[in-house]
């Protein structure tokens, strides 16, 4: 989830109890006027009453002001609408008022329409022509940072205002909002973290969740939690926008709670679902698409990529079929696309958009493009006699603004574009004729078995695949060459899986428990999670010490009786101290741990750095026909030790030579050292965001410490620069390996590893063997005890970004999760106590093989009473006992006499 800097005041959150009516009726506002305005202020006067707890014994936070605007600044804002036009070929201006008679009929509506229908930017605009963003914003959400700038961009020039005015958008590390915005974009992720400060999202009387069909995590749960909030806020309206034919399952969910709308709801079926939110079909600008399969032949010569899973895309499997597959030679992906793009250039003008999984993809098919075109190629924004000139855009979250926009800015040559799946629903790219789809997507997974997130390349759904052939009918009659056979198609399930479905709960949990919203379970997902998924994300939490469970200590104490009924109420998890404060850090709960650790053992700064590290993609690239080359220069940064290290080596570098070099020169050496500065400004972004989020918990955040300029003569090589920076790290100014690596290790107890010498592998938690990853520092050493940063499976499993550590840290750290194993007493004369042999165990990892302890520190009522019975025994009554005490001579004197 994405992080917020705004400090809004923070209301009372919405009661998780609270019955949920019937969001898609009427709404109990009909008009903005000052009828409206006043029925929004005393909506909000639930959330300012007093009482000291709330349903269900939960505290309310402390009463807090809504936001509100004055009667002054709601004149002005209503003063400051422009005249607004709705573009007539788009094919959502006509339905202008059937959409208008279903928002104002409806608190829920679902706007259900194919990608260029034009829902994104005029549904905004029928908002504000409605009065809608007056006396509160129009929050519109996208799923991607690229996307919520472009749609705020292109709407504000649409309403001829400058951007940041009534138009604004917030992402990461960038916010163009102001006080007269009346509509502002921003990723889901954005308006999640807000919830944390402003539960009733009072800045608000429009919610827009477009692209609702991707169904990512942040997606569903700000549906589910929407769904609860809305009964509250009856003025609120939310407005769902899909791309797909989906959208039933969408309206089925903000129906009511009968018998009858829940069995609707679980068939996905909204016409049989009562009192179910009104969808909106808006049919899309569309021209014939000629769909052409050309599947590709099983290539089994490829090689392993150092860098990727291995399920390639090339690699599809050809299930026979219609198609063009049948008698040719094994070909991968690229000479596939190549292939295609000669085809396609064939049939005429126009240009052509290629779907790719990554950016690792999308430059490995640049570079084999621009081989294959050769003089047809020409660089973006060159000029070039030759009629079949051709240019080539990338297109993916990763690149800068101006980068982005070139994409949308007029050309003469034509153009390839290779994008992710951003362009499949998020941005229409204007121009596109043809489309080339290999039918591949990275999706994440998560296995609660091995407790792994894995990235593989797997087959899009029906429904994606549509969307991206459907990208090639918006301006003519279109062709799509899919790269897989028509029976591989009819195979593929019609949607993807909600992501809810496939990944970790752990971050959900963690901010519905701040939040007090109850159980997992019990939550109104659109698609419940499976159990399976749910104690796994609590497992997780438990383990860094964001959750305890059991039963809650009773105030009276030990005797005091309970209320019958409390019992289940406090035997679930519950929010630690060390949760609250990794809910306010909205990162990675692993990684927030960890810093927290950090301001502990004295190394926030150093650990800091590495936690972004580990939040961005690697700044070390490996082209590959250069992987020798890029590999000796990155292994200045190597610690043998640890890669985590690594980074901070390889940050201190990039800082130095940031601070010594033009920003020009600093770019170029950064390209000729294979090192990608667009990664390394956004690392330094999200330090800086991070030391934001941490500095209302106190942390101690300073800059770490480089090296004077005079630290090295002028000449001096790249390599004397980077052993100089190197040695500055080891130096008394920073925090020791040990430090750094003790904080790491409490966010990471389930990815360590014990050498296997029989195997010649590290074992791993509950059951698991990995190998350390090639491009690692540690590859060719074995240590008794390594901590990974991830694990991750591909052909087999593999542990990234390792550091050694030493066996005894590792009990201490996870005391609250090692299970220890007792053997039968036995007394010993030396010791004079009773005494049992230990084994410490953590996920079946063997901590401690073999330890003596005494009988009486095992902790439990039975071992104490045990170790007094055996001293009484056999040193009291027995005498096995070496001591000089007096009173023990004195009782073996009395015993003498009494056997006398």
């Amino acid at each position: 989830m994405e992080a917020m800097s705004d400090s809004a005041p923070e209301p009372r959150r919405p009661d998780s109890g609270a019955p949920r009516g019937n969001s898609s009726g009427r709404s109990t506002a009909q008009g903005e006027g000052t009828n409206g305005r006043n029925r929004d202020r005393r909506e909000t006067n639930p959330g300012e009453r007093g009482g000291r707890r709330g349903r269900g014994g939960r505290p309310r936070q402390q009463r807090q002001r809504p936001h509100r605007y004055t009667p002054e600044q709601i004149e002005g804002r209503r003063a400051s609408l422009p005249a607004i036009i709705y573009p007539e070929e788009l094919p959502v201006s006509a339905r202008r008022a059937d959409i208008r008679e279903a928002i104002e009929n409806s608190q829920v509506v679902i706007i259900s329409g194919e990608t260029g229908s034009g829902k994104t930017t005029q549904i905004p605009k029928i908002l504000l022509e409605m009065g809608r963003g007056i006396t509160g914003m129009i929050g519109h959400t996208q799923p991607r940072r690229i996307a919520a700038r472009s749609v705020a961009e292109r709407i504000a020039y649409e309403l001829g205002t400058e951007l940041g005015g009534i138009v604004g958008y917030q992402v990461r590390f960038t916010d163009l909002v102001s006080e007269n915005t009346l509509v502002k974009l921003m990723t889901d992720g954005i308006l999640l973290a807000e919830i944390q400060r402003d539960p009733l999202l009072t800045r608000y009387d429009t919610i827009v969740v477009d692209e609702a069909h991707e169904r990512s995590l942040n997606i569903d749960f700000l549906l589910g939690y929407l769904a609860g909030l809305l009964p509250q806020r009856p003025y609120l309206k939310l407005i769902i926008t899909s791309a797909t034919i989906d959208s039933a399952r969408f309206a089925a969910h903000f129906g009511p709670r009968t018998a009858k709308a829940e069995e609707a709801r679980r068939r996905g079926d909204a016409e049989t679902a009562e009192g179910a939110a009104p969808v909106v079909e808006v049919t899309g600008r569309t021209y014939p698409v000629e769909i052409r399969w050309r599947p590709l032949v099983p290539d089994v010569d490829l090689e392993e990529d150092d860098d990727a899973p291995p399920a390639s895309a090339g690699r599809n499997r050809s299930r026979g079929g219609s198609g063009g597959g049948a008698g040719r030679e094994p070909i991968d992906q690229f000479t596939a696309i190549c292939l295609a793009a000669d085809e396609l250039m064939h049939e005429g003008r126009g240009d052509i958009l290629v779907f790719l999984s990554g950016e690792r993809e999308i430059r490995d098919a640049e570079e084999s493009l621009i081989d294959h075109l050769r003089e047809r190629y020409v660089p973006v924004g060159a000029r070039s006699p030759r009629h079949d000139a051709v240019e080539i855009v990338p297109l993916y979250a990763r690149l800068s603004a101006a980068e982005q926009h070139r994409i949308f800015e007029k050309h003469i040559p034509r153009r390839i574009v290779l994008a992710t799946n951003v362009a499949e629903t998020s941005l229409t790219v204007p121009g596109i004729r043809y489309v080339i789809d290999p039918g591949t997507a990275r999706i994440s997974r998560y296995s609660t078995r091995t407790k792994v997130q894995r990235l593989p390349i797997e087959a899009i759904s029906q429904a994606s695949a549509n969307q991206r052939s459907g990208r090639s009918g918006r301006v003519e009659d279109g062709i799509a060459i899919r790269l897989y056979s028509e029976a591989d198609f009819t195979s593929r399930p019609e949607f993807t899986e909600p992501e809810i479905l496939r990944t970790s709960l752990a971050s959900v949990t963690l901010q519905m428990a701040a939040l007090g919203l109850g159980d997992v379970a019990a939550f109104p997902f659109v698609d419940p999670p499976d159990t399976r998924a749910i104690r796994d994300g609590v497992a997780q939490l438990v383990e860094i010490g964001a959750l305890e469970v059991g039963p809650a200590p009773s105030r009276g104490g030990p005797t005091a009786e309970a209320p019958v009924g409390t019992e289940a109420r406090h035997s679930g998890p519950r929010l630690t101290k060390t949760g609250r404060e990794l809910a306010r850090l909205t990162i990675d709960p692993r990684l927030g741990r960890m810093l927290l650790e950090a301001e502990k053992n004295g190394c926030a700064s150093e650990v800091l750095v590495i936690v972004a590290a580990l939040s961005v993609q690697d700044v070390r690239e490996r082209p590959k026909e250069k992987q020798q080359q890029a590999d000796q220069l990155h292994r200045r940064f190597t610690d043998p030790t640890s890669d985590f290290l690594a980074y901070l080596n390889l940050w201190r570098y990039l800082r130095v030579r940031q601070r010594d070099l033009g920003s020009s020169a600093f770019r170029r050496l950064a390209r000729t050292e294979y090192l990608n500065f667009l990664r390394f400004r956004e690392w330094q972004d999200v330090v800086g965001q991070l030391r934001q989020l941490a500095r209302p918990l106190g942390l101690t955040l300073n800059p770490l410490t480089l090296p004077k300029e005079s630290a090295y003569p002028p000449d001096a090589t790249t390599y004397e620069v980077a052993s100089i920076v190197n040695h500055h790290g080891n130096s008394a100014e920073a925090a020791s390996s040990d430090q750094i690596h003790r904080s790491l290790l409490v966010g990471l107890l389930g990815n360590l590893g014990s050498w296997d010498q029989q195997k010649r592998d590290y074992e791993g938690a509950r059951g698991t063997h990995f190998v350390v990853w090639p491009g690692s520092g540690l590859t060719k050493k074995q240590y008794d005890w390594v901590m990974a940063a991830e694990l991750v499976e591909t052909a087999r499993l593999f542990a990234r970004t390792v550091a050694r550590i030493r066996g005894d840290w590792i009990e201490p750290a996870a005391a609250h999760l090692v299970k220890r194993q007792y053997s039968e007493p036995f007394w010993s004369t030396r010791s004079g106590a009773a005494m049992v042999h230990e084994k410490v165990t953590l996920y079946g990892l063997t901590i401690v093989a073999d330890r003596t302890v005494l009988l009486a520190n095992v902790g439990t009522a039975i071992a104490r009473e045990d170790a007094r019975e055996m001293f009484i025994r056999h040193a009291l009554v027995g005498g096995e006992w070496r001591s000089h005490h007096r009173f023990i001579a004195e009782n073996r004197e009395l015993l003498e006499e009494a056997e006398q």
